[in-house]
């Protein structure tokens, strides 16, 4: 199929045209996002199956999931900023196609490291997915609509996040451990059709003088986010000497990122962005909110089996309303952020994940699965409103040249709180039930750990309605300051 761009000078009737043309762009990068969340949530399911078909023990497979987030973690932002210097459109089709690539050969990988070398090729592919996806979203649909689109492609996020571990169940107990990974390669192969056919075309950024890409921030950058990564993951929430390595290797590291992009002409990261108080906050807020919600999926099953008596049946059916009320409620949440705009949003849905989380450290004690799924809805919900409005924030008034780079900082953030959830809120768990082994813990022990969990989850939200409140104000004095100035040199 032959792509056609409007021209600008085209009549109106024409604009019939460019929507059919703007949806199934949007249908693409909807499918581009549901495959790299898919691409996240689908391997877990088959990690006690790996562990059996390749003989090897669980801190080796465990690799065959790392891999793919570290490669995400690491490569996000630079990927980000290749696509501002060569084009975002040649570079999203080359990430699909590595992403479909990699996933065939990770289906037929004959060893365990092959098939973790092709899982780390899978996350570089999909890291280029993840971040030009939301930086396409300002060049295809007008700017009265993007609250909707944001909305849609984090609906996207959750329905691949939500069909992950039943898809795969099904797809290993009918067609063996390689369907988890082969299922991506026709899903992928329409996602480059789509994208080919439907994406805007790249403009020449690269003939720019100052367009050069920052290999040298780019491997200090990525090796900081692999020495966080790696000190938050390995020992399952239990830090020993080796993480604090890691942890002072990464602090170390942004002190030399920090150093190096002083130093270069086109650095991947100007320092000066952070100098902007809404967009730190933007992006601090998106990591503590995706603390918080990596905290409900790591502590739920541990507090739903121990404290609940709950079977693995039923906790996989607990367990599915969150993504599922995610995935029903993120394109009306998109539509409440055009409506209303996005700074109310943020803290509309800011403020219903606080109150979910102050139900999750109080309801379920006393009224048990209703207790516990009340909030979650709450939680969740918020969440959506809280992603679309935040996403629409960022990327709404970003330069052309860096929506790419700023799209991969908005998801770095995200991944970073998944990461830090997973591990700091496990362990805070963890040390308030009290016991050698939460998952031998008796009820009271992981009831106790529940409250004081989502406590300190409360508190994470709290502390990001705060910030974006002062930012808010910083930038509405700034802006004052700015039209006084203005108008005494007239």
């Amino acid at each position: 199929m032959k792509r056609r761009i409007a021209a600008p000078t085209e009549p109106a009737a024409e604009c019939s045209e460019l929507t059919r043309s703007v949806r199934w762009s949007l249908a693409g990068l909807s499918l581009t996002m549901l495959l790299s969340a898919l691409g996240t949530s689908i391997a877990n399911v088959g990690l006690p199956t790996l562990a059996r078909v390749f003989e090897a023990p669980f801190q080796d497979v465990q690799w065959v999931v790392l891999a793919y987030l570290l490669a995400i973690t690491a490569l996000i932002v630079g990927v980000g900023r290749l696509g501002d210097i060569v084009g975002r459109r040649r570079l999203l089709l080359g990430g699909i196609a590595v992403f479909t690539l990699a996933s065939g050969l990770s289906g037929l990988a004959p060893t365990l490291w092959l098939l973790v070398a092709a899982r780390a090729a899978q996350g570089l592919g999909a890291a280029v997915m993840m971040a030009l996806t939301m930086a396409f979203v300002a060049e295809t649909v007008p700017k009265a609509r993007t609250g909707s689109a944001m909305g849609l492609l984090g609906t996207m996020s959750a329905i691949g996040t939500a069909l992950g571990p039943p898809l795969g169940g099904a797809l290993i107990a009918g067609f063996g451990w390689s369907a988890l990974f082969l299922v991506n390669v026709p899903l992928g192969i329409l996602t480059y059709v789509l994208a080919h056919c439907h994406l805007p075309a790249d403009r020449n950024a690269a003939t720019r003088a100052d367009a050069r890409f920052d290999v040298f921030g780019t491997l200090v950058l990525a090796s900081t986010l692999v020495a966080y990564a790696l000190a938050m993951t390995i020992g399952r929430g239990h830090f020993g000497p080796l993480n604090v390595v890691l942890l002072l290797a990464a602090a170390l590291g942004v002190g030399a990122f920090a150093m190096v992009e002083t130093k270069v002409a086109s650095p991947l990261i100007r320092l000066t962005t952070f100098r902007d108080p809404a967009l730190s906050a933007n992006l601090i807020t998106n990591g503590l909110v995706s603390t918080v919600m990596m905290t409900t999926l790591v502590v739920g099953p541990f507090y739903l089996t121990r404290a609940l008596g709950l079977d693995a049946a039923v906790i996989g059916l607990v367990m599915s309303v969150g993504p599922v009320v995610a995935a029903i409620s993120g394109v009306p949440a998109g539509r409440f952020v055009d409506r209303f705009g996005a700074r109310p949003v943020i803290l509309a849905g800011l403020t219903a994940i606080a109150t979910g989380a102050v139900g999750l450290s109080t309801l379920p004690a006393t009224l048990g699965i209703p207790g516990y799924l009340a909030p979650i809805v709450i939680v969740t919900a918020g969440y959506a409103l809280f992603q679309a409005a935040n996403n629409t924030a960022v990327m709404a008034d970003v330069p052309p040249d860096r929506r790419g780079v700023i799209s991969g900082m908005l998801n770095l953030s995200r991944n970073l709180g998944l990461v830090t959830g997973a591990s700091v809120m496990g362990a805070v768990f963890s040390l308030a039930s009290a016991a050698s082994d939460i998952s031998t813990a008796p009820p009271e022990a992981a009831a106790t750990a529940m409250r004081v969990t989502f406590a300190v989850a409360a508190g994470l939200i709290l502390l990001a309605i705060v910030i974006a409140v002062a930012a808010r104000a910083l930038t509405v004095r700034s802006a004052s300051i700015d039209d006084g100035l203005r108008n005494r040199t007239r």
